[in-house]
């Protein structure tokens, strides 16, 4: 069994839903290595989220970020929440983040990323405002023979 850790900052983006598979293979290229294993995404911020969902209809993210504004609105009036000191998008980001979750896990098969025909790893944004965003990468899993 092999361990293999990077981190790795996104691509600036403000608020919505955007697809970085190619950024993580990129970024991740230790995983052509595993002949099977696990990948873990860790996403080291509490206003921002990793999902993992359709990625050929880019609709269905416009859809998604839509649909998560409507559950958690920005707070343009002030007093729907308590913490807003950061903000109206503050609050709201943190409730969503809660919601899809910080990390996800797919696992690797012959040197690629095990997923479903129209899965792509998503990269939700809930601030306004562009960050640094921080993707721990951990691979656990068995190198192919010809890597060892």
């Amino acid at each position: 069994m092999t361990w293999s850790q990077t981190t790795f900052t996104l691509p600036l983006k403000s608020r919505g839903t955007y697809l970085i598979t190619d950024v993580v293979g990129k970024e991740v290229s230790q995983i052509s290595e595993y002949k099977v294993g696990l990948l873990n995404l860790f996403l080291q911020h509490t206003s921002c989220a990793l999902g993992l969902n359709e990625d050929v209809d880019e609709n269905v993210r416009s859809d998604m970020s839509d649909a998560l504004d409507r559950i958690a609105p920005e707070d343009k009036i002030g007093g729907m929440y308590r913490h807003a000191e950061e903000g109206p998008d503050d609050m709201p980001a943190h409730i969503k983040t809660a919601l899809i979750g910080s990390s996800i896990t797919i696992p690797i098969k012959d040197g690629k990323l095990a997923t479903g025909k129209y899965q792509g790893i998503w990269y939700l944004e809930f601030r306004a405002s562009q960050r640094d965003r921080k993707v721990v990468a951990t691979i656990q899993g068995e190198v192919s023979e010809s890597k060892e």
